[in-house]
């Protein structure tokens, strides 16, 4: 039997005019103008997607923590 994740992953990127979370462990993309609004947001979202069904049935241990993992723009060198 293999053991239930107990992360649940986000890769955030700045838009244009917004920060996009995207899960990697879960179909869960949301966006916001800062990253205060964002990680609300990522709660709320992962709220929702495990609302109907326990995280275990995902193969999530019963209470995940939330990784985010941030792209920073290329940094340019002189």
């Amino acid at each position: 039997m293999s053991s239930m994740k107990s992360i649940i992953q986000f890769h955030i990127s700045k838009g244009e005019k917004q920060y996009v979370a995207e899960g990697v462990d879960v179909a869960v993309v949301t966006q916001a103008k800062t990253l205060d609004e964002l990680a609300e947001n990522i709660q709320e979202a992962v709220a929702l997607y495990f609302e109907d069904d326990a995280p275990e049935s995902f193969g999530f241990a019963r209470s995940p923590s939330v990784l985010l993992n941030m792209e920073l723009p290329q940094v340019a060198y002189a």
